[in-house]
């Protein structure tokens, strides 16, 4: 073994089990990964129950995806108070427009997922599919399962009771 400094890439040599010689750059600096998105803000504006609906979805999701997203998040709204009846559209992409339309939600001016606010509700569309929706938590969002990243779809909307 040998530790070779040749400016700028230190390498360091062996030869492995096979008997074959092998070299590897030397790490000589450590760069600690970086906060890329914060926790979530609370938006003081939006109703609260909001909130507990967040932390409702949390308690009861599971670990990985039942693909009942729109039913648990209907669940958790009814159950924390902020609608005061199931919704009715079958497809998580028809969300925000029956939330909209019914339950006296509004559309937010947010088209980043990182920072739709504690409570508020993420309708993604789908091309054949049902779509998803999704609760943001302070630490990620949640439907049916946790997650610390949002849905890879294209976001309708960012939708809330304010």
């Amino acid at each position: 073994m040998a530790l070779v400094f040749s400016a700028p890439n230190p390498k360091f040599n062996y030869t492995d089990a096979s008997g074959k010689k092998q070299s590897v750059e030397v790490v000589d600096k450590y760069y600690p990964k970086k906060i890329v998105h914060p926790f979530a803000k609370v938006d003081p504006q939006i109703d609260p129950k909001m909130r507990r609906a967040a932390t409702i979805a949390e308690e009861r999701a599971r670990a990985h995806s039942l693909s009942k997203c729109w039913h648990f998040v209907k669940e958790a709204l009814v159950a924390a108070g902020v609608v005061k009846s199931r919704p009715q559209t079958t497809l998580a992409k028809q969300a925000g427009q029956e939330l909209v339309k019914n339950y006296g939600f509004k559309k937010l001016p947010v088209s980043n997922p990182y920072e739709a606010p504690v409570g508020s509700v993420l309708v993604y569309d789908a091309k054949r599919e049902a779509g998803h929706v999704e609760i943001r938590t302070e630490t990620g969002f949640v439907s049916d399962f946790r997650s610390k990243t949002p849905s890879h779809r294209p976001l309708i909307g960012v939708f809330a009771k304010i």
